[in-house]
């Protein structure tokens, strides 16, 4: 029987052997930043796939694959080890994030419990947050559940305004940094600056730049910078229909000013 959060290690953290990991959360969100940036550490790094998490809490439905078969819809914990010079990661990524509020707190516990389990010693978690309009130069604004880590992320260039995100932080991104002051463990937000309307890679990729300088990780980003340029032509597109909007409304004003 499925459990409301149905926790599957294909892997016990003694035989995976990461020291003091850093946990990294980028699960589905505005922009789809986070996921774009935990998706891209979990295919350039080769990490391994070592828990797979099911719940009540996601959305009634199955994923139907290219081959016409289907599976549940999951969210995954990688493990990457480093050569020793670097920080060894989890990585959480997936389908969903809960769809109720009590499902965000469940899985949150599951996500922390995840942590404490492979001994993570900081959790960093990724997201989008979105401004309503078209972003030319985006760029990483943050959130942390202590202030010395608040002055650590400034020391990257990412900035902190008074009142902003306005509303706080919704969501698996924001709910771990409040569980995990509680629990004890340091942990930080790292958002992208995005317009909110379409997937952004050219977010993601400011977001994984900082995230890299912190970690002291060298991950290629070429696959991030090719959807950029592909989204870049998107937006060009929609900035040309926005004009020849208003020249067309503002030739039906002039129109109408002479009947």
């Amino acid at each position: 029987m499925l459990e409301k959060v149905d926790v599957r290690f294909l892997k016990s953290p003694e035989e995976v052997g990461l020291e003091n990991p850093v946990f990294i959360e980028g699960l589905p969100g505005i922009g789809h930043v986070g996921k774009l940036v935990a998706d891209h550490l979990v295919n350039e790094l080769k990490a391994e796939k070592v828990v797979e998490i099911y719940s009540h809490y996601f959305p009634p439905q199955v994923m139907v694959l290219e081959d016409g078969t289907i599976r549940m819809p999951k969210n995954e914990v990688y493990a990457w080890k480093s050569d020793g010079n670097g920080t060894d990661l989890l990585i959480l990524v997936g389908d969903f994030q809960s769809i109720s509020n009590e499902g965000h707190f469940e899985l949150v516990n599951a996500y922390i419990d995840v942590a404490k389990k492979f001994s993570a010693r900081m959790i960093y978690t990724l997201g989008g947050y979105g401004v309503g309009k078209l972003v030319e130069e985006p760029y990483v604004i943050g959130a942390a559940n202590s202030p010395e880590i608040v002055e650590e992320l400034k020391s990257y260039g990412v900035k902190f305004e008074p009142g902003e995100p306005g509303g706080g932080i919704i969501g698996a991104s924001g709910l771990l940094l409040g569980v995990s002051e509680l629990e004890g463990i340091p942990a930080a937000c790292l958002m992208g600056v995005t317009s909110g309307y379409m997937v952004d890679p050219k977010s993601a990729k400011v977001v994984l730049d900082v995230l890299c300088k912190m970690l002291s990780l060298e991950v290629s980003v070429e696959a991030l910078e090719e959807r950029a340029k592909k989204m870049e032509k998107i937006i060009a597109q929609i900035k040309e229909m926005q004009e020849m909007a208003v020249q067309q409304w503002k030739s039906d004003e002039d129109l109408r000013y002479f009947r």
